[in-house]
């Protein structure tokens, strides 16, 4: 993780992003729709003296995530924390598989109740690993052709 970009998508509280950032990430974009979490992510940042690295924006994730990639913005590690049962993870999946917003050698974390579908593949995405907590699923996705 070590000099990573990373983007934290519906970022919540923003912790995933912010937990990167701890570990050596060069930077993380923070994404949510909600006003109450732009304020949670920014003072979090604050509190953590990671605003210099990070950028939260507000937002419709996927018009975000088209909007980044046809930018030419691209990243090492995206987290995809979605509410459960709404079906926005195959979007973010598909959007991202397709935009070139993830990178050669990247991965895809995306947190998912043990209900909700995910794709094998989604464009040029490939799910390598799930890992099972309770009634969360962890779902590793990877580039076709790039290494586990």
């Amino acid at each position: 993780m070590p000099e990573a970009d990373v983007l934290d998508l519906f970022a919540g509280t923003g912790s995933l992003g912010i937990e990167a950032l701890s570990r050596g990430a060069r930077s993380a974009v923070f994404i949510d729709r909600s006003p109450e979490c732009f304020s949670v992510i920014k003072e979090n940042l604050a509190h953590t003296k990671f605003s210099d690295r990070a950028e939260v924006i507000m937002g419709n994730a996927m018009d975000l995530l088209d909007k980044l990639a046809g930018e030419g913005r691209s990243f090492d590690i995206i987290f995809l924390d979605p509410p459960y049962n709404k079906n926005f993870l195959a979007e973010a999946l598909n959007i991202i598989g397709s935009s070139g917003i993830i990178r050669d050698n990247g991965i895809v974390a995306a947190e998912r109740d043990v209900d909700d579908a995910v794709p094998e593949k989604a464009g040029q995405l490939r799910l390598v690993r799930n890992q099972k907590y309770g009634d969360t699923i962890l779902s590793f996705y990877k580039k076709e052709g790039m290494s586990n």
